[in-house]
């Protein structure tokens, strides 16, 4: 099975291939794209199999699945939380916006 969840991005910036840096907000909505496909790959799995053995294999990999796009759920609630509060910050405040505002 193919882990989703590696760190080598992060340790080794010189891997990404993007002209950007990913921010962690964008890296989490990655895994839980990968989560969700791993989850219908998953699924799908356990609607074609019929051995008992393969059955029970789909239902811990279903269950994995849902466990992890649980908790990255609850990491993207907590990041927007975190995002909104230093949004609400004064020291947040970018100078180049507030001189593009149109004076009224």
């Amino acid at each position: 099975m193919k882990t989703y969840f590696s760190l080598k991005g992060i340790l080794n910036p010189s891997l990404n291939t993007e002209s950007q840096p990913r921010t962690p907000r964008d890296m989490l909505l990655d895994d839980i794209r990968k989560t969700q496909c791993a989850l219908e790959i998953a699924y799908s799995g356990f609607d074609n199999v019929t051995d008992p053995d393969l059955i029970d294999c789909y239902i811990y990999e279903v269950n994995s699945a849902l466990k992890r796009y649980r908790f990255l759920l609850q990491q993207a609630e907590q990041m927007q939380l975190y995002e909104e509060y230093h949004m609400d910050t004064t020291e947040y405040c970018d100078a180049k916006s507030l001189v593009q505002q149109p004076i009224a």
